[in-house]
């Protein structure tokens, strides 16, 4: 028997349809961002050196760094190898080995030191079905800590309400049984604001945005009149939490948990929720099938991962690179904090690429627990004292992909001088993006250094270009490793490098004189300098 055999030709190929063959993305009209400009030349400040650098040591350092980067290696792997890095997790507990297991490769000392025990969470699939009144697979994600559903579980869907008393709460809870229950907001539309202010008539603008505020508030009541709300859905016996935390943008959501979660919780995207909302705000029936499997591990050790290069001096002084390396897990947790670890882990392999020996030991710290509230590197500062005490200098890195474009001394009128004298001393290449501010005044949270500076001790944040972090990636479903800028983070690794070399060598220990007064706060009250504390040390004292 003869075989036809089809040939394939320029001609056939033509036809293939459009939506196979890859497309150029379309460029956004869009004016660059200020701070993504250089300074000009003729309006560098002191900090920006106009002549060529000649230390050996600062040539070799920018040499590694920028010619034989690892930089985005490291966070392939991190990102996408390893992913979410949830405090306590399994994959939590992979990023730390990892990072030993790199350090030990490159000849540095690495360690995990336990600092408390957490709620070890093991993420599985989520799937959820609209199977009623039609059939549509939702976008959705269970939040971190969500108990198992324990198999496809159906059940209608209905919205809290808000409560007029006690026993309106115990009757509507009692009919709850079965069934998922809506806790967030909806939005009226999914369209972006940039679309809305460009396309929308002013008197839709309007009434649209009074109408989510409505909304908002409202559902902001319900929740403040729900409290324990968690817990008497278990004890009613419903089948599960729907929420929703639009970022902004369409596909983009913020994504948390808490291990205090009693039943299956997920979020949906900002148009499966509205769909599902209104479905059931209408009395259209929506029944959903839902599948979310997690499992819980139980109390486990929680460790930050400490890397170290003893140094030659006879005092006990420190230089300090510091990063939480713990994230949410909705995406990958690329750019809070992968970055940050990366351009640690990198500035650190620099340093040993070269050859060079500190004076002062360098320790890098990566820090656990800080999504939860600062609680790894607080922990480290209680338990270490003579190394706060020892601290000549700490530089943290924590928002995002872009490069450092902005420095502050974090209240420390001694530091100021310091730091200028430092950044004077790099090329312009690297300083004439840094707009930095002088004293400033210490942070009051949000990232590690502060509970450092809380101590009075010298650390500093290494505060990166925006790319809409707020937005796009901050706690999102969108973190992922294609965000990350690998041009920046290999700029950031060889300046925080450059930075720790320059530390080390000064010969004078950082003084620790804080700006005082500080400044008045938003309500005009008297600035005061925040007050440490210890870390929560067990999922036991965690009450978000």
């Amino acid at each position: 028997m003869m075989l036809s055999v089809r040939r394939w030709s320029l001609t056939a190929a033509a036809v293939v349809p459009v939506l196979l063959v890859a497309q150029r993305p379309v460029e956004a009209p869009t004016a660059q961002n200020v701070m993504a400009k250089p300074i000009a030349p003729e309006q560098w400040p002191e900090w920006v050196r106009r002549t060529p650098v000649t230390d050996p040591t600062l040539q070799r350092i920018i040499d590694e760094g920028m010619q034989r980067s690892q930089a985005g290696a490291l966070a392939q792997v991190l990102t996408d190898s390893i992913g979410p890095r949830l405090t306590g997790s399994p994959g939590f507990v992979a990023a730390g080995d990892w990072l030993v297991k790199k350090y030990t490769e490159w000849g540095i000392t690495a360690r995990k030191e336990q600092w408390g025990t957490w709620n070890s969470f093991r993420r599985g699939v989520t799937h959820v079905d609209l199977i009623a009144p039609r059939t549509r697979t939702l976008e959705a994600t269970m939040l971190s800590w969500s108990p198992a559903t324990k198999g496809a579980v159906t059940g209608d869907v209905v919205v809290l309400p808000q409560f007029d008393s006690p026993d309106a709460a115990h009757a509507w809870l009692m009919a709850t049984a079965g069934k998922f229950v809506m806790i967030s907001a909806p939005n009226i539309t999914c369209r972006s604001p940039q679309q809305m202010a460009e396309f929308a008539m002013p008197a839709t603008m309007a009434s649209m945005r009074a109408a989510q505020d409505s909304i908002r508030i409202s559902f902001n009541n319900r929740n403040v009149t729900a409290v324990g709300l968690q817990d008497s859905l278990k004890a009613y016996g419903a089948a599960g939490v729907i929420t929703f935390g639009w970022s902004n943008y369409p596909g983009i959501n913020k994504i948390f948990g808490s291990p205090r979660q009693q039943v299956p919780t997920f979020d949906l995207s900002c148009e499966d929720y509205g769909l599902v909302y209104r479905l059931s705000a209408r009395n259209q029936g929506p029944k959903l099938r839902v599948n979310i499997e997690s499992e819980f591990l139980g109390e486990q050790p929680v460790s930050n991962t400490i890397a170290e290069v003893k140094g030659s001096g006879k005092k006990p002084e420190y230089v300090m690179l510091s990063a939480h390396m713990d994230s949410w897990e909705a995406a990958s947790g690329a750019t809070d904090n992968a970055t940050g670890t990366v351009t640690m882990l990198e500035a650190m392999r620099i340093l040993k690429a070269i050859g060079y020996k500190p004076k002062r030991t360098i320790i890098a710290g990566h820090w656990a627990g800080e999504e939860q509230g600062l609680n790894g590197s607080r922990s480290f500062v209680k338990d270490h004292p003579e190394v706060v005490s020892g601290l000549q200098a700490l530089f943290n890195q924590d928002n995002g992909t872009g490069r450092v474009v902005n420095m502050n001394a974090s209240g420390l009128v001694s530091a100021d001088t310091v730091l200028r004298g430092y950044l004077s001393q790099l090329p312009s290449d690297f300083t004439q993006w840094i707009r930095y501010t002088g004293v400033g005044v210490p942070g009051s949270g949000g990232t590690d250094h502060v509970s450092f500076v809380c101590a009075g001790a010298p650390g500093f944040n290494l505060n990166a270009l925006g790319w809409d972090y707020g937005f796009t990636t901050w706690h999102t479903n969108r973190d992922t490793y294609d965000k990350i800028i690998v041009d920046d983070l290999k700029h950031n690794a060889t300046l925080t490098a450059m930075l720790i070399y320059l530390a080390d060598q000064d010969p004078t220990l950082m003084a620790r004189i804080k700006l005082d007064p500080l400044p008045a706060g938003l309500s005009g009250a008297p600035g005061i300098w925040p007050v440490c504390a210890d870390g929560t040390r067990n999922t036991s004292g965690y009450r978000r």
